[in-house]
Parts: structure tokens; C-alpha cells; sequence
């Protein structure tokens, strides 16, 4: 390595965690060269407002963009895809061709909307996904445009979605796999709460059953959805909103274990496919998947923006720990937390309520807009999830806190 003041750093990934790395390594001292590589053209931006007040606000939507802090001096490469990582001559290959060498690389690229599956027939036009900027504009002129509307996947980003096309007055069709909304991230319990949220704001809940195909009309344009179970959903657009795909397919080659995400040890440095940590190369939000201990130690991949925050601020620790003071630092073990909003009811959660193996309910009010739930795996709280008592995370917080600073420890009960 260089000395401190002549390192090169790069960031590839130009969103809320690579970012928040960025302005980390400024804040801890870093005086180098930083690069920040992005594969929109648009500054750094927010995204939970694109399924939200983006899709609702009566005029052109405000920019989301993210405040850039002051002091960053960084490069910025935007609109230029990282498409090829080359660990032994530490350097990232761009789409034009540049090639930026680095003395250490922040891997932060996110994760892209799923879409219609490649092996079968492509979908017609109106049919759309949400991640981006330019997808949220798109997806606002459709609802401007009127027609029903149909959102394949019920999870957080589809709800809020057909949350909001419901707000405008669109007829709204929501389609999910499972027997009830966000089953697989929440339980039945919250998933069934959530379902007759959709019901009561007049949403057709179609659960168990997913689209086998579109139908088209004369233009050529999308006229309807057919189901799984035989039926035909009339729809002049149709949003993919079933999940993301980590963007790790410019690391393709690299060597890097890549299997549902960029694999990190507990510091969040990547790992080779033979499980050893490459030196001076980290990881962090939706890309990177992590030891989580509330998980069993399981790596797992998260897409909330507190993670993301949260671990762009810790992997740029873990880059500059080698060169610092006080050496190594703590593993990454921060209490995951996400929130969401739906038809007027506050949904807040800290922990990992989906690797629950038991749901305690502690209250359960429809009419009055409230839910308090407790999840345990294996007797040891492990999340807590409520609706209208947001007062009520912060005790449950600092019992997980605490169980993450113990280690495995007997079930403390969550606050009643």
C-alpha cells in the first residue's frame, strides 16, 4: 500500500450506501483520491419515495437527491456501469472502457428489479418495474394515464405501490403468491392485517396464485393479466414488484462468492469462493450479504435503507482499519430496522421478524390502526414488528442490542 495521502479509493455504486461509505472515509480521515462510480446518470438520490409521494405528488415530482456532504473532493464516473473486476490487478473495468485502479474498493452496487422471467415469451409494453428514478416517472405518467391497474408480488415495494395508484383513484388489482401479503418478511398474522388494510382501501386481493401470462390488445399494448388459477385480470399496466436481484454481474469471473449477493465475513470485507477474505475490498447494502447473528450466524442479503446507511458507514471502517489507531474494528452487528406505510397505517419493525420460528401477538386492533407483534426463534426474541405504537420499537431494540452484545442468551421477553 501507498502511503495514506496517495491512496486511490473507489466506490463502485453511487446510491445511499456507497455514499454513506464515501462521506465515512472523508469523516475518518481519509485525504486520498475517492471515486464514485454510478450507473444512472443522476446524482446519488433517495429511493423510498419513488413507490410513494413520487407516484401521488400532484405536480412534477421534487427530486429525491441525497445531500452530497461537504469536504467528499470525490470523482465522479455516473452513468458509466462497472462491468468487470479484476482482484489481482486491483482494478474495475467501466462500460467506456475506463479502468480505475484502486488501493481499495467499496462494493456497493445494489441490487436490481426482478423481471419477467428470460426463458419465456417477452412481456408487452405496459408492462413495467420499479427501482429507479426514471422507472418511477414512467410508472407516475401511466397512473396519470387512467386504467386498472395490476402489481404482481404484495411484499413492501408492491403494496406501497398499489397504495398509491389506490390514492389517485386507479382501479387496482395486487397479486401474490403466498396466502397472504408480506407472509414470508412478516408472518400470517401481520400478512392477514395487512391484507384487509388493501381490502378496506378497495384493492382486489388475488393471493395464492401468480400471472402465467399477458394478454394484448389490437395495439399490441397490455389489455389484461391471466393468472395461475385461470382467470383474466383487465390491466392497461402491470408492475413486476416481486423482489430484487443483487447487481454482482460485472464480478462475474472475479472469483468472489457471489451466490444471492456479494458473501462477506462478519467485517464485511468480500470473500473469495474458497471462503478467504480479499484484502482491501469490502461490501455493503443491498448487494452485500452478511453474517447476521439474530439470524444464527446465517449470511443474509437486506434491502432497508437503515442497512444500508448503517453498513456504507461500517465498511468504509473496516478500509481504513488497517492503517488506523485503533485497529481492527467490531463486526458488523447492527439491529436491522425498515419501515412502511400503507394506507395511512405506520408499519415499523426492528429485527428479522422473517426468521421467526414463533409469533407472540401482544395486541390486535383492526378498527383502531394498531398491531404489536413479538417474534422468537428458538424462545430468543429475534424482531418486533407494530402498527400505530412506533413507542413501543425502542424497548424491543435494546433487548436485541443486548442479545447481539451477549451472544446467545435465554428469551427475554419483549415489553407488554
Amino acid at each position: 500500500m501507498r502511503a495514506a495521502d496517495q491512496r486511490e479509493l473507489v466506490v463502485v455504486g453511487a446510491s445511499l450506501a456507497g455514499l454513506r461509505a464515501a462521506q465515512a472515509l472523508r469523516d475518518r480521515g481519509f485525504t486520498g483520491a475517492l471515486t464514485l462510480v454510478g450507473d444512472e446518470p443522476h446524482p446519488p438520490y433517495d429511493r423510498p419515495p419513488l413507490s410513494k409521494r413520487v407516484l401521488t405528488a400532484p405536480g412534477r415530482p421534487a427530486p429525491t437527491e441525497l445531500p452530497l456532504p461537504n469536504g467528499l473532493r470525490a470523482r465522479w464516473r455516473l452513468g458509466r456501469a462497472a462491468v468487470r473486476l479484476d482482484l489481482a490487478a486491483r482494478a474495475v473495468t467501466l462500460a467506456d472502457g475506463t479502468r480505475l485502479s484502486y488501493d481499495g474498493l467499496v462494493v456497493a452496487t445494489g441490487s436490481t428489479a426482478r423481471g419477467w422471467p428470460a426463458g419465456k415469451p417477452p412481456p408487452p409494453a405496459g408492462v413495467v418495474t420499479l427501482r429507479g428514478w426514471d422507472d418511477a416517472l414512467a410508472l407516475r405518467a401511466a397512473l396519470t394515464a387512467g386504467g386498472p391497474l395490476v402489481v404482481v408480488g404484495a411484499g413492501f415495494l408492491g403494496g406501497e405501490i398499489a397504495a398509491a395508484a389506490r390514492e389517485r383513484g386507479l382501479d387496482v388489482t395486487l397479486v401474490e403468491a403466498a396466502s397472504q401479503p408480506l407472509e414470508g418478511a412478516l408472518g400470517t398474522v401481520a400478512g392477514a392485517y395487512v391484507a384487509a388494510l388493501h381490502r378496506e382501501a378497495g384493492i382486489v386481493l388475488r393471493t395464492g396464485t401468480t400471472v402465467e401470462t399477458f394478454v394484448t390488445g389490437a395495439d399490441g399494448r397490455l389489455a389484461g393479466v391471466r393468472l395461475g388459477d385461470g382467470t383474466t385480470v383487465a390491466a392497461g399496466t402491470a408492475v413486476l414488484a416481486w423482489g430484487g436481484v443483487p447487481s454482482t454481474g460485472w464480478l462475474a469471473g472475479s472469483g468472489l462468492a457471489l451466490d444471492g449477493g456479494v458473501h462477506c465475513d462478519p467485517l464485511l470485507r468480500v470473500l473469495r469462493t474458497d471462503g478467504s477474505a480479499v484484502p482491501d475490498v469490502v461490501a455493503a447494502g443491498d448487494v452485500a450479504r452478511v453474517p447476521q447473528p439474530l439470524a444464527g450466524g446465517e449470511r443474509l442479503a437486506l434491502g432497508h435503507w437503515t442497512n444500508a446507511v448503517e453498513q456504507g458507514t461500517a465498511a468504509a471502517a473496516t478500509l481504513l482499519a488497517g492503517r488506523a489507531p485503533d485497529g481492527t474494528p467490531a463486526p458488523f452487528a447492527a439491529v436491522p430496522s425498515f419501515w412502511s406505510d400503507l394506507h395511512g397505517a405506520r408499519i415499523r419493525s426492528v429485527g428479522l421478524p422473517g426468521v421467526a420460528d414463533e409469533t407472540r401477538v401482544v395486541e390486535h386492533d383492526l378498527t383502531g390502526r394498531r398491531l404489536e407483534i413479538a417474534y422468537h426463534r428458538a424462545g430468543r426474541l429475534v424482531g418486533a414488528l407494530t402498527i400505530g405504537r412506533t413507542g413501543r420499537l425502542a424497548s424491543y431494540r435494546r433487548a436485541l442490542e443486548e442479545h447481539l452484545a451477549s451472544g446467545p442468551a435465554p428469551d427475554e421477553p419483549g415489553p407488554a
